[in-house]
């Protein structure tokens, strides 16, 4: 797959669309380029505060294009496991004539025939859709973000241990660093590049690490503790998770494959290099210092 030209200076982008803006990353992207005085618009079930919204999801063409009138880019993240609705999608974002910025995995295998697993085969199949639309469009194919450890917090109100299904060990990335680099993609720069780009943090990192520099971060001995991949699925399902998304995460826990990638590629996007995952946990401690107060 082969990504677009960036925009040279004197075409910056003036309005965005943000998809997932609600989330860890979205919220991350859409203050950066309210910051920057671009008009953002977002696009989510739950208005954004203080953001310009249109209340609607993704599947459903007529919200799309109403969402789309009289944007120049879109930061797109596709939110489900099933890419069938993404072809209407795709049409619309064609019909638009929008540049398009897509939030992907540096899990993907350009040489596979099918990917590890659901999760990384959808974000394969939407490259694949954006790859023949003729849209000006770049992947940003980010690895693990940091931002996954707040996942943990319910965990850490009871105690010291943080369990669940281990993962393959990767660069984990800060959510940061991956939306000042996606600003920097949708408002363009003073040079051409080419996608995919593959957006990861500056160590290689498993579950077992990253507990013990959040412990770090907040004085306490904390420990992960694996689990079973059937365990974490009847867990997870008693938790009142999806059962198709359950499958799906205990599918990435077992066949998705340990990366050694390391990328200078948020360095050349931000002009500064990617922060580690103890930056990350030092500066969110408060977050979790409050649940473990409040327990």
């Amino acid at each position: 797959m082969s990504g677009t030209i960036l925009p040279a200076v004197g075409e910056l982008t003036s309005s965005v669309l943000v998809t997932g803006a609600t989330g860890n990353l979205g919220r991350e992207v859409v203050d950066r380029l309210l910051a920057r005085g671009v008009r953002v618009r977002c696009l989510s079930r739950r208005p954004l505060s203080g953001v310009e919204s249109v209340r609607g999801d993704l599947t459903d063409p007529a919200v799309v294009r109403s969402a789309l009138a009289g944007v120049d880019a879109v930061l797109l993240m596709w939110p489900l496991l099933d890419v069938a609705p993404a072809h209407d999608l795709v049409a619309e974002l064609a019909a638009a004539a929008s540049r398009v910025v897509y939030v992907s995995s540096t899990a993907i295998d350009d040489e596979a025939a099918r990917q590890s697993d659901p999760i990384v085969q959808v974000h394969a199949d939407v490259e694949a859709l954006l790859g023949d639309s003729g849209l000006r469009w770049v992947a940003l194919r980010s690895d693990t973000l940091a931002s996954n450890a707040r996942g943990w917090a319910a965990q850490l109100e009871a105690g010291d241990v943080v369990s669940g299904p281990d993962i393959a060990r990767t660069a984990v990335v800060d959510e940061r660093d991956v939306a000042d680099a996606a600003a920097a993609v949708l408002l363009g720069g003073d040079h051409e590049e080419h996608g995919p780009f593959s957006l990861t943090g500056p160590e290689i990192l498993g579950r077992a690490d990253q507990v013990a520099l959040l412990g770090a971060a907040l004085g306490r001995r904390l420990r992960f503790e694996a689990v079973p991949p059937d365990l974490a699925r009847s867990r997870m399902l008693a938790d009142g998770r999806p059962e198709h998304l359950v499958e799906a995460l205990v599918a990435a826990s077992v066949h998705r494959r340990e990366s050694g990638l390391i990328t200078d590629h948020v360095e050349r996007l931000t002009g500064r290099p990617p922060g580690t995952f103890g930056r990350w946990a030092v500066d969110h401690a408060d977050d979790f210092a409050r649940n473990r107060r409040s327990a």
